[in-house]
């Protein structure tokens, strides 16, 4: 794998480490060159300056031929102690215009009237040189293979030349100075770079693991939309914040558009099944017609026990019941029927106990209603036929099931509520769509009604899981007939 391919979880913080201690040692680098530099400036100066300085007292020892007290002159600078910072030489030699030693500060290399030229290749070259000098000018020479620096002082008095001195220092004099200050400038670095470096590790991840994120998430679209990015990852009002707050407005507007094509699609399947309801209610309501007349016939004409006649009113209830129900799947049918009342909730009781029975489900109803209530009795009975046989299907053997029916606010509020296998959140969902079911055997339709019909009441329901209970809800608009 390349370096440019690798994440910027690692590639930000690598890159910029890389070019902190880059920097670091390029700019440490320049920093000994001129330090270096300076300081074999400054060796040379010193010692130019130590000529000057000796040569009026050499001139009166030359005048006077003094040897021994020009000798004890000479010998002072090869005595400094290394730690006064002053320039010590190695050699110093005076020599008079016909370039022999007048005196030097080691006899014995370099004896009294000794030719400069017998000393060694270096004096053979500086003997080259010194008639190249001017009368009062002060020279250093650096000799090419040399270890020496040589410093040429002539020695004047009114414009007339006597001799020369010629202070010998070696080169690496400044050496351990130039060692303390690198020491001290690598300390000064790594300290830097100590400081540095876990800065730009923080600030590079800092910033690329929001990248990093992005990245993942952004490839999860078209696939399903991924959770938003925690503005907290990263607070800051530039273009990299800007990007993660658009990224989470964009995501709003695609599980919005995600919703409104949920809708479309369902408003689609609700108006196929619509088509196929009404050719359906058309064919159902013939036989229905046929049989509620035969009843109406048989009640008039027939001499019935109160048993019989009973039995016959509940039969008359229940096919009204089918009638209404068949025109409760057209959503734009205006139903017209008789007000609720307590014996439409005790025949509800009486529809479902039998399947109820069958499980050994226990059914406990809470009805507070003592009146009248004016809203559909066919259609509310629906509701609650629906409602709780889909609860005795969904609890367990010796089960139980709740339902409870009262006025509250100036709403008909209905709450059933059943144990045993309950539907997972994401089914939860999709219980009011027609052909979901959760039954084997079933058609998917029951609850699908059960919406229609509390949508065309002006009411609302709504479906919810609480522990180990599933909870169905129905509020719809009604008043009580005084």
């Amino acid at each position: 794998m390349k370096l440019f391919d690798l994440s910027f979880r690692v590639k930000l913080p690598l890159l910029g480490g890389l070019l902190i201690v880059v920097t670091a040692l390029g700019v440490s680098a320049t920093l000994m060159v001129a330090a270096y530099a300076a300081l074999k400036d400054d060796l040379r100066v010193n010692t130019e300056i130590l000529g000057r300085a000796l040569a009026p007292s050499l001139l009166q020892e030359m005048l006077h031929e003094d040897i021994w007290h020009a000798f004890e002159t000479l010998r002072a600078p090869t005595r400094q102690a290394p730690d006064t910072g002053a320039v010590k030489a190695e050699t110093l030699l005076l020599v008079d215009n016909a370039l022999n030693v007048f005196v030097s500060s080691h006899p014995r290399t370099a004896p009294v009237l000794a030719p400069l030229r017998s000393l060694g290749p270096d004096y053979g070259l500086l003997a080259d040189r010194i008639p190249e000098s001017g009368k009062n000018d002060t020279r250093t020479v650096d000799l090419p293979a040399s270890d020496y620096l040589y410093v040429l002082t002539p020695i004047v008095d009114d414009q007339v030349r006597f001799g020369t001195l010629i202070i010998v220092v070696d080169k690496n004099f400044f050496l351990p100075r130039f060692y303390a200050i690198a020491w001290y400038g690598l300390l000064a670095g790594l300290l830097v770079l100590a400081l540095l470096l876990p800065v730009n590790w923080y600030w590079g991840r800092r910033m690329a693991l929001p990248l990093t994120q992005l990245t993942e998430r952004m490839g999860e679209i078209g696939k399903r939309l991924p959770a938003n990015i925690d503005p907290g990852l990263y607070n800051y009002g530039d273009e990299l914040g800007r990007l993660f707050t658009v990224y989470n407005q964009m995501l709003v507007e695609l599980r919005t558009k995600e919703e409104m094509e949920k809708q479309i699609v369902q408003s689609e399947r609700l108006a196929a099944l619509g088509q196929l309801a009404a050719s359906m209610a058309h064919e159902i309501n013939n036989p229905l017609g046929g049989m509620l007349t035969a009843i109406d016939t048989l009640k008039y004409h027939a001499e019935l026990d109160p048993q019989t006649k009973k039995t016959i009113d509940l039969i008359e209830r229940g096919l009204l019941q089918i009638k209404d129900t068949v025109g409760a799947l057209l959503v734009e049918a205006r139903l017209k029927s008789r007000n609720l009342g307590v014996q439409d909730i005790d025949d509800v009781m009486t529809l479902v106990m039998p399947q109820a029975h069958k499980k050994a489900v226990q059914v406990d109803m809470n009805n507070t209603l003592v009146a009248d209530v004016r809203l559909p009795a066919t259609l509310i009975r629906q509701i609650l036929i629906n409602l709780l046989l889909n609860a005795v299907e969904a609890s367990l053997q010796e089960g139980r099931v709740t339902c409870t029916i009262e006025i509250r606010g100036g709403f008909l509020h209905l709450r059933v509520t059943n144990g045993g296998k309950l539907p997972e959140a994401e089914q939860i969902a999709h219980l009011f769509e027609p052909f979901f079911t959760l039954s084997h055997g079933g058609h998917g339709l029951g609850l699908w009604v059960t919406y229609q019909i509390v949508n065309q009441l002006g009411g609302k329901i709504a479906a919810s899981k609480e522990g180990e209970q599933m909870h169905f809800t129905v509020d719809i608009p009604a008043e009580v007939v005084t």
